[in-house]
């Protein structure tokens, strides 16, 4: 167990004072007579009103933080401290006007020494000079123009790092008295979105229909950039600000645009936004971001950068781990289970690709799910998973070890007839049903075999094209010249 103690509780130490006492071991304050303690500090911190000058101190500490207001008496507690902790930490401070003969005796008494005016000046650096600072100080001047109440959409069925970007943005709006609500069309289906907004207790707005955005002053998109695409937004919304870590596959329009495709997750994003502006999250919004990096970049093996994480690192001390435990541990629903069997019966293998239509599907979140799960069979390096709901083919797909690039072969396969879009190892697509979705329900077989057919040729012949155009071929790491993508090679149901 560690054993803490402060001496002196100056003005710029307080917020330390706090964190310190929020970490587990044993914490003694020694704090002038003038000077005040945090409330709220902890039944279980030990606090005496007395000198720093006092030769009383208590018999051991591991960790020593000399945090008064008054450099000298700072130094001569310095080394009060080295002799009578010899092995101790000593951390000291030294305000921007010590004078050199007070500071070498900080510098020889502690192991650091705190610089108020180097670390300052580092964090206004950061803040205003630093890589993001402008994009923060831009994001600022667009929110300060809203005039009314600012609705922050999601993409549809959203998922952790949509959610958590959504309720940042939210968050960061509200610090400039502009109110905002983090908004989404459709439904949050997959166990584990459920279960982080269930056991965090966000709070968000289910949007039924655009009209409904009549009633705010301003538009935000997270985690996709155009309206009318994965959202319930008419095509011709005006957006103010879009947020987002996905390459757009078209022209983006807003106010304010930060698009990083160079890190994994919108919510990284959002938390630089947040580090900058010294906005700390509460801890509920803390997990979410922190959930939210983890997902995305499928705990950080998948797309991941330095920033990420750096965000993650950050996050973890607001954090509750012990939810975010829960959050990552719910139980997989039957709809789930139905999804995966059909996904494994219906599977079609060419090669190292693997595709499946699931049929008609209630939970959209499903496919993804699945798409995991068959990605870990032997030999398969893509796989995408697809099914119809509500007049819509949905498709899902995740990719791992190939020099296909998903996200664009999705869209090259399905932007013509719907729309597409993700990265290059997951990625997705909508595309509308049409006159196929009015087949009556004799001909359920029927359509189920059309969308095979639309779908997986459309899949397969663009998967051959790219590897065509990467010189990929017999020997080499991808596709299999025993199995071509003219070849029909369908599974057979095992049963």
């Amino acid at each position: 167990m560690q054993r803490r103690l402060v001496l002196g509780c100056g003005s710029i130490a307080r917020e330390t004072v706090e964190r310190l006492a929020s970490w587990p071991g044993e914490l003694t304050i020694v704090a002038g007579e003038n000077e005040t303690v945090p409330d709220g500090i902890g039944s279980g911190v030990s606090v005496e009103h007395t000198s720093i000058d006092d030769d009383a101190l208590p018999p051991r500490a591991d960790l020593v933080y000399v945090a008064s207001d008054d450099d000298a008496a700072n130094a001569a507690a310095a080394e009060r401290a080295r002799a009578a902790y010899p092995d101790a930490q000593i951390v000291g401070l030294a305000s921007t006007s010590a004078d050199p003969t007070t500071r070498d005796r900080l510098d020889s008494a502690a192991d650091r020494v705190v610089d108020v005016r180097e670390t300052l000046v580092d964090r206004v650096q950061e803040l205003a000079v630093g890589p993001g600072a402008e994009q923060l100080q831009r994001l600022f001047a667009t929110l300060r123009r809203i005039d009314g109440r600012l609705a922050v959409v999601m993409h549809d069925n959203p998922d952790p790092d949509a959610i958590a970007s959504a309720l940042a943005v939210a968050r960061i709006a509200a610090t400039l008295d502009v109110p905002a609500d983090a908004c989404y069309f459709g439904d949050i289906s997959h166990q584990e979105n459920r279960a982080l907004v269930n056991l965090l207790g966000l709070d968000l707005v289910e949007l039924e229909s655009g009209s409904e955005l009549d009633e705010y002053a301003g538009v935000a998109l997270v985690d996709h950039s155009r309206p009318g695409v994965n959202d319930g937004l008419p095509e011709d919304t005006t957006v103010d600000v879009v947020v987002d870590h996905h390459p757009p596959r078209a022209p983006v329009e807003a106010h304010f645009i930060d698009l990083r495709r160079d890190i994994g997750a919108t919510s990284t994003l959002v938390t630089d936004y947040l580090r900058r502006a010294g906005i700390d999250p509460d801890e509920s919004l803390a997990t979410a971001l922190l959930f939210g990096i983890r997902v995305d970049t499928n705990d950080f093996s998948r797309e991941v950068s330095p920033a990420d994480f750096g965000a993650a690192a950050w996050l973890l001390s607001h954090a509750d781990l012990s939810l975010l435990d829960r959050v990552e541990s719910p139980s997989m629903t039957s709809a789930v289970l139905e999804t995966l069997a059909r996904a494994i019966r219906n599977r079609d293998v060419r090669g190292d690709a693997l595709a499946s239509n699931v049929g008609a599907i209630s939970d959209r979140d499903a496919l993804a799910q699945a798409a995991d799960r068959l990605l870990n069979m032997e030999g398969i390096r893509i796989a995408v998973i697809y099914g119809f709901k509500d007049g819509t083919v949905y498709v899902s797909g995740r990719a791992r070890g190939t020099d296909v690039d998903l996200g664009e072969t999705l869209r090259d396969a399905f932007d013509a007839i719907g729309s597409a879009g993700g990265h290059a190892d997951m990625a997705g697509a909508q595309v509308p049903l049409g006159i196929l979705a009015e087949s009556d329900e004799d001909s359920a077989a029927d359509l189920e075999r059309i969308v095979t057919d639309v779908i997986a040729s459309r899949l397969f012949e663009t998967l051959d094209d790219a590897t065509t155009l990467l010189g990929i071929g017999e020997g080499d790491a991808g596709w299999s010249a025993e199995y071509p993508f003219g070849a029909w090679d369908r599974d057979e149901d095992p049963e």
